[in-house]
C-alpha cells in the first residue's frame, strides 16, 4: 500500500499536480527541513527532520534529496522512500500536524565512486495542496566534503 501511495505522490510531482506553489484560498503551512549530511569513504549519511510550523496540518508531503554524485545500485531505502534516479531519493514525510508535527529520516548510502566532495539539494516537492509562503526553510543546498564531518543545514 505504501508503494502505491508513494508512487501516486511521485506521479503527481512529475505532472505538476499538487505543486508546491501557493494555493489561492487554500490551507497554508510552513514546512521546514533541517539536519546534517556526512560523506566519508564512499558513504553518505543524511539525517533529516521535517517540521510543520503551521497554521494548518499537512496530511502528506514529499521531500527530494538530490546528490551531485551517483549512488551505488541495489541499495535498500526506508519504507517511506524510493529511488527517482541514481542521484535522487524521494521520501514522504507522513502527516505533519500544525505547530509541532515532526518527521525524521535517516539514510546511509554508498556512492558509486569515492568522491572528495558532493552537493546535496534538499527540497519539498509536494505538500498535498497546502501552500507555503516561506519556502526558504524547506530548500537547502549543502556542499559536503569527504571528511566524515556533519555539514548542517
Amino acid at each position: 500500500m505504501l508503494g502505491v501511495v508513494l508512487a501516486a505522490v511521485m506521479v503527481g510531482v512529475g505532472s505538476g499536480a499538487g505543486a508546491v506553489g501557493p494555493v489561492a484560498g487554500g490551507p497554508e503551512a510552513d514546512l521546514s527541513h533541517h539536519g546534517h549530511v556526512s560523506l566519508w569513504d564512499g558513504r553518505v549519511g543524511v539525517w533529516l527532520v521535517s517540521e510543520n510550523h503551521g497554521p494548518s496540518d499537512v496530511s502528506q508531503a514529499t521531500v527530494r534529496l538530490a546528490f551531485s554524485e551517483p549512488m551505488a545500485g541495489g541499495q535498500e531505502l526506508p519504507p517511506a522512500c524510493l529511488w527517482s534516479s541514481d542521484r535522487v531519493v524521494s521520501c514522504r514525510t507522513g502527516a505533519l500536524r500544525a505547530a509541532g508535527g515532526v518527521g525524521e529520516l535517516a539514510l546511509d548510502l554508498r556512492t558509486a565512486a569515492l568522491p572528495e566532495e558532493m552537493t546535496v539539494e534538499i527540497a519539498t516537492v509536494w505538500r498535498d495542496g497546502v501552500s507555503d509562503r516561506n519556502s526558504r526553510n524547506d530548500r537547502h543546498r549543502v556542499l559536503v566534503l569527504a571528511t566524515g564531518d556533519p555539514y548542517v543545514f
